[in-house]
């Protein structure tokens, strides 16, 4: 866990308000929020307003799906203290011991050195590079290149890396016939079991391409096969 330095640091800079005064401790969390305009609210014994950030989120996850998540997931600026506070809201209410079993949280996806925000004005929307003629196989292979958990940048180069790995894979896969495919299928399978590891899964399928393209084979359903596995296991139609 974290220290009380890091804690009250995340929890200024992630929508905290350890400098409210009346608190009983800097680290409390809003409850309720007073009616702002243009904002829903409703009536309550303290006035008009909204639950905190959250309780929200606690009160729709228990309304809607109840206590005893399997996964959880979010970006990793989630972990504090949204995820924290949220389940012990929710576990205060229920009293189960544990509001998820398991947590998964992506790492921050930057550009030119920050992470994209919205309030920097730096994002890189799929949209827009789709107008732009951008095959979304190819966006979704830069993705995939990072560890979901781990801290990145988007750049133009991640882009033309990623382009020209699809092009390649789609060559490969337009072939009569390839080395066996047993193998590849098999070791992407195992990489994503394990915390989903899409770079090993990607080099393990850049492996095979390789061979393809340049010693061939003799298995007939190899392309076919590897195809169907990138399609149904990584998402990426070739």
């Amino acid at each position: 866990g974290y220290d009380r330095d890091t804690m009250m640091r995340l929890f200024a800079e992630r929508g905290g308000d350890p400098d409210r005064p009346g608190k009983a401790d800097e680290l409390d969390a809003l409850l309720w929020r007073a009616a702002r305009p243009g904002e829903p609210s409703w009536p309550s014994p303290f006035g008009p307003g909204r639950p905190g950030w959250h309780v929200e989120c606690a009160a729709i996850s228990l309304s809607r799906i109840g206590s005893g998540l399997d996964v959880q997931g979010g970006g990793s600026d989630l972990i504090f203290p949204h995820h924290e506070f949220s389940a012990a809201h929710a576990e205060s209410v229920t009293g189960d011991r544990r509001f998820a079993r398991h947590y998964v949280h992506a790492g921050m996806i930057g550009w030119d050195g920050h992470k994209m925000s919205k309030s920097r004005g730096n994002l890189v929307l799929v949209s827009r590079l789709r107008e732009q003629g951008v095959d979304p196989a190819a966006v979704r292979l830069g993705l995939l290149a990072g560890h979901y958990r781990s801290d990145r940048f988007w750049s133009d180069a991640v882009l033309a890396d990623a382009q020209a790995r699809l092009h390649r894979w789609r060559a490969g896969a337009a072939l009569p016939a390839g080395p066996d495919a047993t193998d590849v299928v098999g070791r992407v399978r195992r990489y994503l079991a394990d915390d989903l590891d899409t770079p090993k899964a990607l080099a393990a399928v850049d492996g095979w391409i390789t061979d393809a393209l340049e010693y061939g084979g003799h298995d007939i359903g190899a392309p076919a096969a590897v195809a169907a596995a990138v399609d149904a296991l990584l998402g990426i139609p070739l």
